[in-house]
């Protein structure tokens, strides 16, 4: 009997959804940047992954949600600008303005209460910052005697009841 095998998805069609889903997101930013603003009660929670590729976020906004963060665009925000692959934003942080980058591929999750319309995505790879390597320690002399790393082997004699 011949095994049957699962057919190659070529066209990567999870793919394919999944990016014309994050166009939905594009396309209320853009309604949301134009001169109207939000309409009616429509407003957006946005989650994304603050460490995503091309994800630009100050420091203190990291330091303080280093894998994800979720930001509500309602009534205050300022600087909406939509891109083809990203939007940018300015919030309010502790009274302080700050300028968020997100590419559409670091959202998880795209929210409006307001009609209870929810998009969820898979999360995107973490970017991992290099990591300096430390060049090996280098030791010119030989260890003193008795100084070996090796295992040491320790007589139990001398604790047992004679």
């Amino acid at each position: 009997m011949a095994e049957d095998t699962p057919p190659i998805d070529e066209m990567q069609y999870e793919k394919l959804a999944q990016d014309a889903l994050r166009g939905v997101i594009r396309s209320a930013l853009e309604r949301a940047a134009s001169p109207s603003g939000i309409p009616g009660a429509h407003h957006f929670y946005i989650t994304f992954k603050t460490r995503g590729r091309g994800v630009t976020v100050p420091p203190d906004v990291v330091a303080k949600y280093p894998d994800e963060m979720t930001v509500v665009l309602q009534h205050q925000y300022w600087d909406l600008s939509v891109e083809a692959e990203l939007f940018s934003v300015m919030l309010k942080f502790g009274g302080m303005p700050k300028v968020l980058t997100v590419p559409y591929t670091a959202v998880t999750r795209f929210y409006d209460p307001s009609v209870q319309f929810l998009l969820q995505f898979e999360p995107p790879e973490p970017v991992v910052e290099p990591v300096a390597e430390l060049p090996a320690p280098t030791r010119t002399d030989p260890p003193p005697p008795g100084d070996d790393d090796g295992p040491k082997v320790v007589s139990l004699d001398q604790f047992r009841k004679k």
